[in-house]
């Protein structure tokens, strides 16, 4: 053996009984954070993990927090949140927009929330969930039920707030409140879990005499779970809404509120054939920007808002919009355009001009990094069911197929996410100074072709995940890219899920494995955090049936429970950090006690079996710079160090 694990104890009696199915759950004392034994844990596997990261040879070379705000409608306020150690709970401040001077309006408790101005700036709709017993800084594991929508006035104190809708029959219902572009409506979005399904409910704030002082009396435009609805735009009464309904990769239908009937909705821009209309936005009074996803790839046009027809196409080179900033009432906008090897573009077009172009406004320049050094392209390979998948490969010009190239393969696979063309500097570093490909499989579960896509990849169909990940890995090596040997894999979150049940099913086929925060114990998640919401993209082990797809993937119950002979598995690092209260720490705790236990102590394991914990950090978003640079130099570093690369000039 190359390592000596911590000894940990095991509880044997510990056993859980699903549907006369006995589970054994030994290290079930490490889901309490606050426990001694579970400090003693961390802290015993950083002593482990973190010298051996230090002293890797490319270390040296490597690479080298505000949530979003929202300003009010005629930029008088600006709203935004602070997350203290990375955590998804929020506290909002204020500033005025002219001089930077803060107010002393401060909300607490807020999560997963939506910041919607009124027109007249007086308040900011927004969701907080209610206060319990307990600490709620983001090191706990209890359930987030009960969230609730107020209405908070300028100058007052969040004790006064106004609750404005709740949902007591229905604890794990969560809303969003959208304030229409001509400021009359207030439409709320109600969900259940991460399913594209939610309920549309408004209220005319006009037909509020006294302004909002209570509940308000909402309108139920669509009060069913059966597709997805969001807002876009309204001309008096006739609102423009995206949606799947009868369109798994969506449409643009209109709902005239005073003909509310479905009978009466009109399709305003139906169903692609193929592409799957992403976002779109009102612009210049009567023009819409829509962005469709092409193979993976961004369209932007300009459509007509009255008619639904397409005036035309705006450039756009292989790559994604990430960001886009304009207003109903402005003729311009800008947009923000990346690539694997652009990191930003941020374009400006003012459609007041004659023959309105976009022109480059702003663009990011890396020094050291010429993108013309490197080539992107997409391939489409067979999965295991004949299912084509797409691929992208990201290396320098010029490389020759020759098995030689270590690869970072990287995946997701869920909750409808489409994983587009972006950039990351860490990537390109790996391409660069150890020769390596960037390959993204973009595999069922995501959004990439709308609906039909993401159900093939999720509850019982969930299997096509992990074989679509497997079969990337072995296209590349069957075109001559790589070998086994010199492919790492990685994915976060759904994605680390995804790496570690990969491990399980096809060990041999992997150099290296880095999972970060993965969701590894599909019996309980759902019952820490926000988990429940998740049941939707996995189902529900509490299901009988839901439990026979879960116990046959689960990363953590497909692990070795005691030392065998049989295939090593691949150098494994994973992360979690002591403030993600998404995917909660217990899940690559348990997993890596469980790992270390059974492969790590197997005869022929000799790859390392590593968790880095991090302190004062969460799920990922919001993550300060110098973290999120450490974290990448840990991730590639080891890769180095395990797949023995070394580090070119």
């Amino acid at each position: 053996m190359a390592f000596t694990y911590p000894e940990v104890r095991r509880d044997d009696s510990k056993v859980d009984d699903y549907h006369g199915v006995k589970i054994s759950d030994p290290y079930n004392w490490l889901e309490d954070p606050d426990s001694e034994e579970t400090k003693m844990f961390v802290e015993q596997q950083n002593k482990l993990t973190m010298p051996f990261l230090e002293q890797c040879a490319v270390k040296e070379h490597s690479i080298g927090i505000m949530t979003v705000g929202r300003l009010s409608e005629e930029c008088e306020y600006f709203a935004y949140g602070l997350s203290s150690a990375g955590s998804d709970w929020v506290t909002v401040h204020f500033l005025k927009a002219d001089d930077l001077s803060k107010l002393p309006d401060v909300l607490e408790r807020v999560k997963f929330s939506c910041l919607a101005w009124t027109h007249d700036a007086k308040g900011i709709f927004y969701n907080r969930y209610p206060r319990r017993d307990g600490k709620a800084d983001g090191t706990e594991t209890t359930t987030n039920l009960n969230q609730k929508l107020y209405y908070h006035v300028i100058g007052t104190s969040q004790s006064e707030d106004i609750l404005v809708a709740e949902f007591p029959d229905n604890p794990k219902w969560h809303s969003s409140l959208t304030v229409s572009d001509d400021g009359r409506y207030a439409v709320l979005s109600i969900t259940e879990g991460c399913e594209p399904v939610n309920r549309l409910w408004y209220c005319d704030l006009q037909q509020l005499p006294n302004g909002i002082t209570g509940l308000l009396p909402w309108v139920k435009l669509v009060d069913t779970f059966e597709a997805q609805y969001t807002y876009i735009t309204n001309e008096g009464t006739v609102f423009t809404l995206r949606t799947n309904l009868d369109a798994p990769r969506y449409r643009l239908i209109t709902i005239d509120l005073q003909k509310p009937e479905q009978t009466h909705w009109k399709t305003l821009i139906p169903q692609h054939e193929k592409d799957v209309l992403g976002f779109v936005e009102c612009v210049n009074q009567r023009y819409l920007l829509v962005n469709y996803v092409h193979d993976v790839k961004d369209i932007l046009q300009l459509y007509e808002l009255q008619s639904g027809k397409l005036i035309r196409d705006l450039p756009l080179d292989v790559g994604t919009v990430v960001g886009l900033s304009c207003k109903k009432k402005h003729p311009d906008f800008f947009y923000k355009f990346t690539s694997f090897t652009t990191p930003g573009i941020i374009y400006h077009c003012d459609l007041s001009q004659p023959d309105p172009e976009p022109t480059i406004f702003r663009q990011v320049e890396v020094k050291g990094i010429n993108p013309s050094d490197y080539q992107t392209t997409q391939v489409f390979y067979p999965s295991k069911d004949g299912t084509k998948i797409p691929m992208f490969l990201v290396h320098a010009r010029g490389i020759e197929r020759d098995s030689s190239h270590p690869v970072f393969l990287y995946g997701y696979g869920g909750f409808e996410n489409s994983i587009q063309p972006y950039y990351n500097t860490a990537y390109l570093l790996f391409i660069r100074h150890l020769g390596g490909i960037l390959a993204v499989a973009n595999i069922r579960g995501g959004g990439e072709y709308g609906q039909t896509w993401h159900k093939a990849g999720t509850l019982g169909n969930k299997q096509n995940c992990f074989d679509d990940f497997q079969c990337a890995a072995e296209y590349l090596i069957q075109e001559g890219y790589t070998t086994a040997s010199r492919i790492a894999i990685n994915g976060a979150s759904n994605g680390g899920l995804l790496v570690a049940a990969c491990v399980n099913q096809r060990p041999e086929l992997f150099g290296c494995a880095v999972a970060e925060v993965g969701v590894m114990d599909m019996l309980k998640f759902h019952k820490f955090t926000i988990g429940h919401a998740w049941t939707t993209d996995y189902g529900c082990a509490d299901d009988p049936e839901q439990f026979k797809w879960l116990i046959k993937y689960s990363p953590l119950h497909n692990l070795p429970q005691t030392p065998r002979d049989g295939t090593p598995y691949p150098a494994m690092l994973l992360l979690t950090a002591d403030h993600d209260d998404r995917v909660v720490p217990l899940h690559t705790l348990k997993y890596v006690a469980t790992l270390q236990h059974g492969v790590g102590r197997s005869p022929g394991q000799t790859q390392l079996l590593l968790v880095r914990v991090d302190t004062r950090s969460g799920h990922g978003a919001g993550k300060p710079t110098a973290k999120a640079i450490l974290e990448d130099t840990h991730i590639f570093s080891f890769i180095a160090q395990t797949l023995k690369l070394s580090w070119r000039e």
